[in-house]
């Protein structure tokens, strides 16, 4: 049946081929590791240092015991021999979890190889709760109650094995092998394929942002955000030359639109994993990047972790063991312009390596923002267990690699002085927000169905303590910009931009039939083009329109990234992060707030023009026919193709940039 033994600061519960510790880790927080194997290890991956404050009181016999730390605690009944080691989670004293029996142990954990086990961590469900987070995916479901995710990194998909509980509780997997999370009707469960031991951490809070809160306090805080990504971004696959580049910043500046970024889209470069420009094609980048500098507009370069033989760096790198190796079989874990395989940023040295290549190839000439792609990194097949990093094995360790490459940049930036850091990267993992990532959701289809979900994808990373995100507006892969779909479509996704933590114009257009081949020979040919003129003459103003809405609600939108590197809280917020008493709040996926004063409702269907709306408490303005409503009532809204559906609360400023 087993023993707990209490101490002062912790529980300890130990029984044949199981040993677990239940102690305080900050304020409001516990903390909860078990093994079969005779120690815990203090590993604590990304977590940071649990902050000071709390107080932990324990109770109890070697049979039931408590401990409770500020808002959370939790009991643990050693039972029978056959049915022992439950263990229930409360958020003042309210039953939150309680882990399930299933056979023999409460979690069961199968051998893998040494002490390296399948882990399954099983809860009761909990009726009528409502679970949001566990990162990004391409499905159309915000509220993952009743739903199974699995816990891996791919292009379109971040996992982060972080939720947030209508309860008022969150819960953080800390286990960076790949596993699975099922918060279904029968069970919530939680598996690694292979650790050494379980380890999960239980936080709460009186509010959706207390929660948050504390989450951050965990795992860290977003930096300043500059003020110019609160502006416009202009990208496309890809500006083959820095002629074509200064060619369409210019052509912005002449016509007066505002642009903050233009991007520099991948295969500028002599090889992968060179990280330098091609001479023949860009043959003078500091020139360039003075130029758009003159014109206020920051210069952001994408940056690949892939490497092959051709380059020039890849045998000292290889030979230092600075690259994902594999332990059966030759480098190449992704076939694209032959096998690559990729650095490996969780090798201290690695980080140091790329960064200096970094520096010489690209901030020396004045860039300092950049574009971590690949940064899951997309192996083919997905055999985890074949990749060895220097923090371990893939099938222990493979869900660090964007913390730590987008650590290497961060840091890197940090060396040389810089402080307004922003780095857009495809995947994250909890504490990746420390490092300036702005998280997008990847190479998604040109579909209304792919804006319906971005929605809902931008509100899970919010609710994952991501609040720097976005996504390519029009979508990445199939638009055909002669199509009135396609035009419909970037307009409206162009709407839910302008809302959007940042926005940016981004995609891989299929080229029309005038397209002119600019450079025969280029081993990665451009898509069509993609500015805000490309989309015919009516669009054209429109989009107009919206770019210049954006720039007026700059200092709006930085008031709340300020308040995000504060407090954790996103500018992109579900409904309930501000009403969370009004139940309604919990069931609306495809509205939400902007920070504290504008409501948006984007239309995210082919041909619709209006909308069903919920407003909560409060009276609201509609910023198109400027009526006054009373809130906690359902609307219908019109909005044709050149309008939006926007709310502002009665009496704020910001109702002024809608004029």
């Amino acid at each position: 049946m087993g023993k707990i033994t209490i101490c002062k600061d912790k529980l300890i519960f130990e029984r044949k081929d199981e040993l677990t510790i239940i102690e305080p880790y900050g304020p409001d927080c516990l903390r909860c590791r078990s093994t079969k194997n005779g120690k815990i290890l203090d590993e604590d991956w990304t977590l940071l240092p649990p902050m000071e404050g709390g107080e932990c009181i324990t109770d109890g016999d070697e049979k039931v015991a408590t401990i409770k730390n500020g808002m959370v605690s939790a009991k643990i009944e050693a039972g029978q021999i056959w049915y022992g080691g439950l263990i229930t989670y409360y958020r003042e004293d309210k039953d939150i979890l309680r882990t399930k029996f299933e056979g023999e142990y409460t979690g069961r954990n199968v051998h893998v190889e040494g002490d390296h086990y399948q882990i399954k961590v099983i809860f009761e469900a909990n009726k009528g709760e409502h679970i949001y987070g566990l990162g990004q995916e391409q499905e159309d479901q915000f509220d993952r109650k009743g739903s199974t995710v699995n816990l891996l990194h791919y292009n379109t998909k971040s996992a982060v094995p972080v939720i947030y509980s209508s309860l008022g509780y969150g819960f953080m997997w800390n286990n960076p092998a790949p596993g699975r999370c099922e918060t279904t009707n029968n069970h919530t469960m939680w598996v690694a394929d292979s650790a050494y031991q379980a380890d999960y951490l239980v936080y709460a809070g009186k509010t959706p942002a207390e929660v948050m809160k504390k989450y951050c306090d965990l795992t860290g805080y977003a930096p300043k955000f500059p003020k110019w990504a609160a502006g416009f971004w202009q990208s496309r696959l890809r500006y083959e030359s820095q002629e074509e580049v200064l060619r369409v910043a210019r052509e912005y500046k002449k016509l007066n639109i505002p642009i903050d970024a233009i991007v520099i889209d991948y295969f500028h470069w002599t090889e992968q994993g060179e990280w330098q420009f091609d001479p023949k094609y860009w043959p003078d980048p500091k020139a360039m990047v003075d130029e758009l500098n003159e014109m206020g507009i920051e210069t952001v370069v994408s940056v690949w972790p892939t490497t092959n033989p051709k380059s020039k760096y890849y045998l000292e790198m290889s030979e230092a063991n600075m690259l994902v190796r594999t332990e059966n079989g030759q480098y190449g874990t992704f076939d694209f312009y032959g096998q690559q395989t990729f650095i490996d940023p969780t090798n201290p040295k690695t980080r140091s390596y790329v960064w200096n290549l970094l520096k010489e190839h690209y901030y020396d000439y004045g860039i300092k923002s950049f574009w971590l792609d690949e940064a899951e990194p997309e192996v083919h097949p997905q055999q985890f267990n074949n990749l060895k990093f220097y923090a371990g094995n893939g099938a222990q360790t493979a869900m660090l690699y964007p913390y730590y490459y987008s650590k290497m940049v961060y840091e890197g930036l940090q060396e040389v002085g810089e402080e307004d850091i922003i780095i857009l990267t495809r995947a994250a993992y909890p504490g990746t927000q420390k490092f300036g990532s702005l998280v997008w959701n990847g190479d998604i289809v040109s579909t209304f169905d792919a804006l319906r979900m971005s929605v809902k994808t931008g509100l899970s990373m919010a609710m994952c303590g991501i609040p720097w995100w976005n996504s390519d507006i029009g979508g990445f892969l199939f638009a055909d910009t002669e199509s009135d779909y396609f035009r419909e479509l970037v307009i409206r996704w162009a709407q839910f931009g302008v809302f959007s933590p940042v926005m940016r114009l981004h995609g891989s257009r299929l080229r029309p039939k005038n397209h002119q081949d600019r450079y025969p020979g280029i081993i990665e040919k451009s898509g069509g083009d993609n500015e805000i003129w490309s989309f015919g003459e009516e669009n054209f103003k429109i989009l107009e329109k919206l770019v210049k809405l954006r720039d007026r609600l700059k200092p709006y939108i930085c008031h709340y990234m300020d308040i995000a590197t504060e407090t954790g809280a996103p500018i992109m917020r579900p409904m309930f992060w501000d009403y969370h008493t009004d139940e309604r709040c919990y069931e609306l996926e495809d509205q939400y707030m902007f920070g504290e004063d504008i409501l948006f409702a984007p239309i995210v269907d082919e041909g619709a023009t209006k909308r069903s709306v919920y407003l909560p408490k409060g009276r609201w303005v509609n910023v198109n026919t400027k009526e006054v409503v009373e809130g906690e009532c359902d609307i219908t809204c019109h909005a044709k193709l050149d309008e939006f559906i926007a709310f502002v609360k009665e009496g704020s400023e910001v109702l002024e940039v809608f004029e």
